[in-house]
């Protein structure tokens, strides 16, 4: 099993400090956080396990500063999100946070490349330099020879592998993936769970992923549990690399 406690901010990402948020009021209000504390370490893949309904995807909103807490506060490397105006926020999310979401979100009429380089032309960036920061991602998404190919001509896998690759674009500090594989059947479910894993290890990116498949579980490097609204932590299956250390 890790250990969730962290004493050296320097190693944390994400801190996570008695969240709450609820929507509605009255006796149809629904309180999805109810005072989660959690944090996600530098350079690992932090996995939050849950039940539909758990308030995975509301958690991550507020970690990716899609959405506010009613109390509590999130820190992102370091920066408390509830102190940041909106226009910051939006800075944050295009230059530190890269979102990997259930339903792959691609443009239908673009290519996989040209979805690819969306967040890259946002920035301005040269032709040359997005040419070749787009061929460099499709490359370890493993679609280098489906540049051209559009939504419809690819395979479920195969788009959610173009999302991986949109998220990093611009080089985030964080991944966010909210149920990546949710609309995966399990074995390419597994590949795109594996294909995080390799983008940790090979972009040294901070991955957060929210997922209620217990099989990928073992992919993870800590687990956190969600449910009714608490999180606690919880134990992936050891992998080589924590069973020799």
């Amino acid at each position: 099993m890790t250990e969730h406690t962290v004493d050296d901010d320097a190693d944390v990402m994400v801190r996570v400090e008695d969240v709450h948020r609820g929507y509605g009021r009255g006796p149809t209000a629904v309180q999805a956080l109810r005072g989660v504390s959690l944090t996600a370490r530098r350079g690992r893949l932090t996995a939050v396990r849950g039940r539909s309904g758990a308030g995975k995807t509301t958690l991550l909103n507020i970690v990716g500063g899609l959405d506010r807490p009613d109390r509590g506060r999130v820190l992102l490397d370091g920066a408390d999100l509830s102190e940041l105006p909106e226009a910051r926020l939006r800075e944050l999310r295009r230059d530190r946070v890269g979102f990997v979401f259930q339903g792959f979100g691609l443009l239908p009429v673009l290519t996989a490349a040209e979805n690819v380089g969306v967040p890259l032309r946002l920035r301005a960036l040269p032709r040359a330099e997005r040419d070749e920061r787009v061929r460099v991602l499709l490359s370890l998404v493993g679609l280098a020879d489906h540049a051209r190919q559009r939504p419809d001509e690819l395979s479920g896998g195969q788009q959610q592998r173009v999302a991986v690759a949109r998220a990093l674009a611009n080089r985030p500090a964080l991944l966010i993936a909210d149920e990546p594989t949710g609309q995966l059947d399990a074995h390419t479910g597994l590949a795109v769970m594996e294909l995080l894993r390799a983008v940790v290890d090979s972009e040294g990116v901070t991955a957060l992923v929210a997922t209620h498949d217990t099989r990928l579980l073992d992919l993870a490097d800590d687990v956190w549990e969600l449910d009714d609204g608490l999180a606690r932590p919880g134990a992936p299956a050891p992998t080589v690399a924590q069973t020799s250390a």
